[in-house]
């Protein structure tokens, strides 16, 4: 199954046109920035104020949640009053659990988001084993349900979200795929065939975790799977919507559904910056993705310039013009396997193998930080690079290869620094051609930005911001990463030695690979939330930010519980305004604690389960990196 055009060269991924009120989503247009307003729903004036808000800062589409029938009716005030004040940027409806919700929401909006999950389904999380003719039954039973909201859509002619997110699937879907990226591509699927049998085709995918490796592999699977599908059709003779006009002819022409990305519950700070762009910016440079929400449990406009960021940022790349060989990938798209290598030592520090992935310093910046490395903890550098015996080659020069592959000993090798492809490229290039038992030393860019003159030496632009930094990075070692490649890391783009530092340990942890602080899975505040995102994460961080390897869930609601907290090891969770409940993996232990107790609670709750510890006096790592 081909989930790209060409992993190596940027080829954005064909499909049909979708509008969204005024705004077209795939086909020619640009990638569009989406975010979502954190109001209650009822309150039609602060609902109207914060959509001009987003709408001013480059928000192209906005959504808004619709939790009840009640909620959904006062869309029409929002948005006649949106319209009365001269905004028509696209509203969208958010809907979870109540399809009656759905069908009311539907008559005032241009796009209806749903999550086959529990669009029509409770999960209770139950074992059971599903005959097929059980399974038939249910699916019977969604097409009951979900039917009358695509004739809606298709009559007002709007647009339909299938919004699968990892965690929040059917007892149905749980029971006979698991809690996996082919279970959440399975469950969108069973919506989308519903669709296209009413002849409706004005659907948007999206395939959200809080796991960027998660995340990543089930975005691929889908596109794999829509492909494999339009071809089988196109085969067996049968037809559908006519093939958009514009970019590289696709070989599924019927299945060409545009996508929305999201990293889900990415939480605040630099580091939900840094995991969504490894999810959204890792799929953009494979040419995946045709409309972006970066998830901040933050307001909501600081989330417009960092989507808008990572869409610069692969247009850069994107035009970039170079010579690759035609490949085998190293890696498995759709399952994460790191790439088996040889153990060898450097300056005393093992790497490669089952080792963990080391961090990387040029002598340069080891000399300015020398003097405090013994306060640093686990946040230090491990390896000089002019002390590692490094090869550097051009992955596309085969006798350099060649001559590598027929040493004796394991090599610790990196691309050279002038060689003229994309990061990526470059070290997929490098993986493909390599025994596997040489590990790579990755780099998050090749040319450092030396004034006026652009890396590329086509005329000038400005000096990278440190968000320009933090994303391309993120983008190019984590995608990196998370395909499996990649023994040790150096962050060259960022000239401050403990800048430099502090980001490569937070890409690191973001793409799950080395855990050196609490990670915290927090959801964008919304119309359904229960409290106050913002100020109640920063009580938890401050009384749990020193829990090295505890990862905590943050959940304004039910919605986003028990299913989408996935893989944490303990949850916070919105139970009914000021009460919480709070979760030992998906299961809720303790209900109805008063918000003012409740982080005290949650940290007895970490005792309880041993994995608590006391905050010692010394200097905070991260803090003396910083």
């Amino acid at each position: 199954m081909n989930y790209c055009i060409d992993p190596l060269r940027y080829h954005r991924r064909t499909t049909r046109e979708v509008k969204v009120g005024n705004v077209g989503i795939g086909g020619d247009n640009p990638i569009r920035v989406q975010s979502m307003i954190t109001c209650d729903t009822m309150d039609t004036e602060t609902s109207i104020q914060q959509t001009i808000e987003l709408a001013d800062a480059g928000c192209e589409i906005v959504r808004i949640t619709a939790p009840t029938v009640k909620d959904a009716r006062n869309l029409e005030h929002i948005v006649k009053g949106l319209r009365e004040r001269g905004c028509n940027v696209p509203i969208v409806a958010d809907i979870h659990f109540k399809p009656e919700a759905a069908m009311e929401a539907a008559k005032w909006v241009d796009k209806v988001r749903i999550n086959p999950g529990n669009y029509a389904d409770s999960k209770k999380f139950v074992i059971r084993e599903y005959t097929d003719e059980q399974y038939a039954a249910e699916l019977a039973r969604i097409r009951e349900r979900f039917s009358p909201l695509v004739e809606l859509c298709k009559k007002r002619g709007i647009a339909v979200r299938i919004g699968t997110n990892h965690g929040s699937l059917s007892d149905r879907i749980l029971n006979r795929y698991g809690d996996t990226p082919l279970g959440m591509v399975e469950s969108a699927l069973e919506f989308v065939r519903i669709a296209r049998d009413l002849n409706y085709h004005d659907l948007v995918f999206s395939m959200k975790a809080s796991n960027p490796k998660v995340m990543i592999a089930a975005y691929r699977l889908l596109v794999a799977r829509l492909n494999e599908i339009g071809a089988e059709d196109a085969r067996n003779g049968r037809g559908g919507s006519p093939e958009p006009p514009g970019r590289l002819r696709s070989i599924a022409p019927t299945w060409n559904y545009p996508l929305h990305l999201g990293v889900t519950e990415a939480g605040e700070g630099e580091d939900a910056r840094i995991k969504s762009a490894i999810g959204i910016g890792s799929l953009l440079a494979d040419g995946i993705g045709d409309t972006i929400r970066v998830s901040l449990t933050e307001d909501s406009p600081h989330e417009i310039p960092v989507a808008k960021a990572l869409i610069e940022n692969i247009k850069k790349t994107s035009n970039a013009e170079h010579r690759t060989p035609n490949i085998e990938l190293s890696f498995d798209p759709f399952s994460y396997q790191r790439r088996a290598t040889e153990t060898i030592e450097r300056a005393g520090i093992k790497l490669g193998g089952a080792e963990l992935i080391r961090v990387v310093v040029r002598q340069a910046n080891f000399d300015k930080i020398a003097h405090k490395i013994d306060k640093m903890g686990d946040y230090k550098p491990e390896i000089v690079y002019q002390s590692a015996n490094v090869v550097e080659i051009d992955p596309r020069d085969d006798s350099a290869i060649a001559k590598i592959n027929a040493e004796r000993s394991a090599q610790f090798v990196t691309v050279r620094d002038d060689v003229d492809l994309t990061v990526i490229a470059a070290f997929r290039l490098l993986a493909a051609q390599l025994h596997a038992r040489h590990p790579i030393l990755l780099k998050d860019i090749f040319k450092k930005w030396e004034g006026p003159q652009r890396p590329d030496g086509r005329g000038t632009e400005a000096a990278p911001t440190f968000l320009d930094t933090l994303l391309t990075a993120s983008t190019n070692i984590g995608s990196l990463v998370c395909d499996g490649i990649g023994d040790a890391i150096l962050v060259q783009g960022e000239e401050a030695p403990g800048q430099a530092l502090r980001l490569s340990y937070n890409i690191l942890q973001a793409a799950g690979s080395r855990i050196f602080k609490t990670d915290y899975v927090a959801c964008p505040s919304c119309g359904r939330t229960l409290f106050n995102l913002q100020t109640t994460t920063a009580k938890i961080k401050a009384a749990t930010s020193h829990l090295k390897g505890v990862k905590i869930a943050i959940m304004g609601c039910i919605v986003n519980g028990p299913g989408e907290m996935a893989d944490a090891d303990f949850g916070y969770v919105g139970g009914a305004p000021g009460k919480v409940n709070l979760y030992v993996g998906k299961t809720a232990v303790k209900f109805n604690i008063p918000e003012v107790e409740a982080v005290d609670r949650l940290k007895d709750l970490i005792r309880e389960h041993g994995k608590w510890v006391e905050a010692t006096e010394r200097t905070s790592a991260l803090e003396t990196v910083s």
